[in-house]
């Protein structure tokens, strides 16, 4: 926090501890007795008090602002300042520290282990499973089968390779999928034509006319990423079309949408959160979701 923040702080906090000792202090020396009224009188009879404020409640605000006072000094209620020199932050790293003496080298022995013997190993899949509900679980779901833009993890499909070194990668540094709108660049007829022609190679009964005009575009534009084929390209992360694994819905419209639009998945990086003895253990789990050794 900067000095000019913790100077606005300070006078804030201060001023509303004044404002509150000025009200009471005020309200306490009204003179009343006890049994008198405002004057205020309804249906004739119902009459409004004005009895003095109770001495134990009044006891009791003066205690709370000294309480505040007190509270404001030994925590940092005045900007960064404090005679016990506490902070959220601080406690914080506190509790990470004393947890990491305690799970660190728990971690660190799996580490030890290869991810595919680790990935049979029931212990540390259930340290895995912990990582991965607490921190992939958002988007690819508790069982690991995704949601539509996020992969499947239960599955044999892999958009970067299944190689235990590609998982590890994945999670330690992250991806970023690609793909480029083609919109500028074809007219409706030729993306039309380029849809029917991706759904033909998810093997789905397209006019074998309409396929072979849509040959030519497929091979200038899209094949240096998915194939000649549609089989895919793990280095690049460019995912196969020959199946019916969509990963943002396999229907005409969407299709279509993604030639004209592109489309940009992020997968955040998971080291500098989890460390790289963690991303070991969450790597075999992520492995074992497939049914890969």
């Amino acid at each position: 926090m900067t000095l000019g923040w913790s100077l606005f702080v300070l006078v804030l906090t201060a001023a509303n501890i004044l404002g509150a000792a000025a009200l009471i202090f005020w309200f306490s020396r009204a003179r009343t007795t006890e049994g008198a009224t405002t004057g205020h009188v309804w249906d004739g009879d119902v009459e409004e008090g004005n009895n003095p404020m109770p001495r134990w409640w009044l006891g009791l605000f003066w205690l709370t602002i000294f309480w505040g006072i007190v509270f404001s000094v030994l925590y940092p209620s005045f900007g960064e300042w404090s005679l016990l020199g506490w902070s959220q932050s601080g406690q914080y790293d506190d509790e990470i520290a004393a947890a990491e003496e305690v799970y660190g080298e728990i971690f660190a022995g799996f580490a030890a282990t290869p991810i595919p013997q680790l990935s049979n190993d029931p212990a540390a899949l259930s340290a895995g499973r912990n990582l991965f509900v607490n921190n992939c679980a958002t988007c690819h779901g508790t069982d690991g089968r995704g949601a539509r833009g996020y992969p499947n993890l239960a599955d044999d499909e892999w958009q970067w390779g299944s190689d235990p070194a590609q998982i590890v990668a994945t999670l330690t540094n992250g991806r970023t999928g690609v793909m480029p709108g083609f919109g500028e660049s074809f007219d409706d007829e030729t993306v039309d034509l380029l849809v029917d022609y991706v759904q033909s190679l998810a093997g789905r009964d397209i006019d074998a006319g309409r396929v072979a005009a849509a040959e030519t575009q497929y091979r200038s534009f899209c094949s240096a990423c998915h194939g000649p084929m549609g089989e895919g390209n793990p280095i690049l992360g460019a995912p196969a079309l020959a199946n019916e694994v969509w990963l943002y819905g396999g229907g005409a419209g969407v299709i279509r949408d993604v030639i004209v639009n592109g489309r940009m998945g992020q997968m955040p990086a998971q080291e500098p959160l989890l460390g790289a003895d963690r991303v070991h253990v969450l790597a075999a789990y992520v492995l074992s979701l497939s049914g890969q050794e």
